[in-house]
């Protein structure tokens, strides 16, 4: 048998590419080198391009280097544009199939045959062949079936709403992004304002411990009182380090959210405390909002529609498939008469056995949109008890504040009152430095107060799912998006101030708020307060 050059050709290198695919099968783990320049260029990715900080940053301005860097909030929007892109490739699958085909054959002998009698099996036509042994085709067809337009019809609305959900996602990445800021910015700001005089308070504790272990060996005073005394100290000191402790871990966890690398010296501008908006009227409106805003909510909205698409979609397919094509071809065969050609045609199918589905899937149809509204309703309904349980914490974060403005007021009498009664005694001194720590601890206690209700306006706001960037962004430079923040969280303000709800507070346990991190459910005892559980050490600084 002769084979042609070609043939042998195509042989060889078809035997190549197999054994080089097998022996690509084997397990090839990265090196080390190349780890290291995976982690490398990961970290330079995670900071890359951002804006140098020149001055002190304020509240929006972190809101803003937050929503611009945030390493969560750059994913949805890429996942956003991915969907966006995904919905442009399936609009081609509407089109018809234009392909066009071109091929070479050879053959090692003649193609052909010979002809015999039907009644008596003699062979009538001697051994012809009409197809030479070597020849080249091409042709071009174009096909469309309606059943596969359907199909990608209902394909790309899927996409379309596959959009709106990563649109949705995107916002509630935004307005969680917001409120952490929120949440982190105010104690970094105290940490800020507090830890140099932590520091000196501190120091001077520790003098005032070696002076009162000193008096106790000289026996200056007695025994018990300079313990009493020790004991105290050594209570405020571990009271502030505590403090101190809390204070450091908001400023990491506030450059964490801005994405800044590590060892950034983060500096605040030490702006007034904002106004916290007051409590008003109407719980019901805030309500409708949420369930209008909300992310969650349109999210499954969209996700309803998706699903009734797909059984869309399954119906479909128990149509009649119809395919029209046409097209041209050509062949060098010389033995043909017509060596080029067009043809067209139509084509019917359908599958009858599948006819039988349809009861089943309209049913199906109908169990999946309860269970959609039913997921959806379920959804809204703890929407509507987050509204209701932001509002009551925003009104009692309000009053703690106030009694933290008491509070810092009587000890800063306190401590005035020590240092004018203070004399050259050690203990006269101890207890000005006792009520120095009382006044520090205070003024934390008070900052801390304050980071808790701008947290539960935060969550609030947050409940009700409003935009924190408004649709159109003209820059995108940290000022500008700062601007912008700031005007859009100023418009809701003032819009939601007038319709916050003066709830009245609990008169049984049961109806007790959790604090920030606390499961919400009915407390077993009657015996705390209606405030929530103290902070640490709030009683011993008491």
């Amino acid at each position: 048998m002769i084979r042609s050059p070609l043939t042998t050709l195509g042989a060889a290198i078809a035997a190549t590419m197999a054994l080089s695919a097998c022996s690509s099968l084997e397990p090839q783990p990265y090196s080390e080198a190349q780890v290291r320049q995976r982690a490398i260029a990961d970290q330079e990715q995670m900071y890359r391009n951002q804006e140098p900080i020149n001055q002190p940053i304020t509240f929006y301005e972190a809101a803003a280097r937050a929503l611009k860097y945030n390493l969560d909030y750059r994913l949805k929007l890429m996942e956003s544009a991915l969907a966006s892109n995904l919905q442009d490739v399936s609009r081609h699958e509407l089109l018809p199939q234009l392909v066009a085909d071109a091929g070479y054959s050879d053959r090692s002998n003649d193609s052909g045959g010979t002809s015999i009698g039907i009644e008596d099996g003699e062979e009538s036509l001697r051994a012809s062949t009409s197809e030479e042994r070597y020849r080249t085709t091409a042709g071009l067809g174009l096909s469309w079936s309606l059943l596969d337009f359907g199909l990608a019809y209902y394909e790309n609305q899927q996409k379309a709403d596959q959009i709106l959900m990563a649109e949705e996602r995107r916002r509630k990445v935004a307005q969680n992004v917001l409120r952490d800021v929120r949440n982190a910015y105010w104690r970094a700001l105290a940490a800020q304002r507090l830890i140099p005089q932590l520091n000196t308070l501190l120091a001077r504790t520790e003098v005032a411990l070696d002076a009162a272990r000193e008096a106790q060996r000289q026996g200056l005073l007695p025994r018990q009182e300079v313990l009493a005394y020790q004991r105290a100290l050594l209570d405020s000191t571990t009271l502030l380090t505590a403090r101190r402790q809390d204070l450091e871990l908001a400023q990491t966890e506030l450059a964490a959210l801005m994405s800044l690398p590590p060892g950034t010296r983060l500096i605040l501008a030490d702006e007034p405390q904002h106004d916290l908006p007051p409590t008003v009227v109407d719980v019901e409106y805030l309500e409708t909002l949420a369930l209008q805003h909300r992310p969650e909510i349109m999210e499954e909205w969209y996700r309803k529609r998706i699903n009734e698409l797909d059984l869309e979609a399954a119906k479909a397919r128990l149509w009649p498939n119809i395919t029209l094509s046409a097209g041209v071809e050509y062949d060098s065969n010389d033995y043909l008469y017509n060596n080029n050609w067009a043809q067209s045609g139509v084509n019917v199918s359908l599958n009858l056995l599948r006819l039988l589905q349809y009861p089943d899937l309209d049913n199906a149809q109908k169990t999946q949109a309860e269970v959609d509204d039913m997921r959806r309703t379920a959804l809204s309904m703890a929407v509507l008890t987050q509204v209701r349980v932001g509002a009551l914490r925003y009104h009692l974060a309000q009053e703690e504040l106030d009694y933290a403005d008491q509070s810092l007021d009587v000890d800063q009498d306190l401590l005035a009152y020590a240092k004018a009664a203070s004399s050259s005694a050690i203990g006269s001194e101890l207890e000005v430095i006792r009520a120095e720590s009382r006044y520090l601890l205070s003024e934390y206690q008070r900052e801390a107060a304050y980071s808790r209700a701008q947290a539960a306006w935060g969550r609030l706001f947050n409940s009700i799912g409003l935009d924190v960037l408004p649709d159109t962004v003209e820059q995108y430079d940290i000022d500008s998006l700062a601007l912008e923040i700031e005007q859009m969280m100023t418009m809701h303000q003032n819009e939601a101030a007038l319709m916050l709800p003066a709830p009245v507070r609990p008169s049984s346990e049961t109806d007790r708020v959790p604090q920030t991190g606390e499961p919400f459910q009915a407390p077993e005892s009657s015996s705390q307060s209606d405030r929530g559980t103290p902070q640490p050490g709030e009683a011993n600084a008491a």
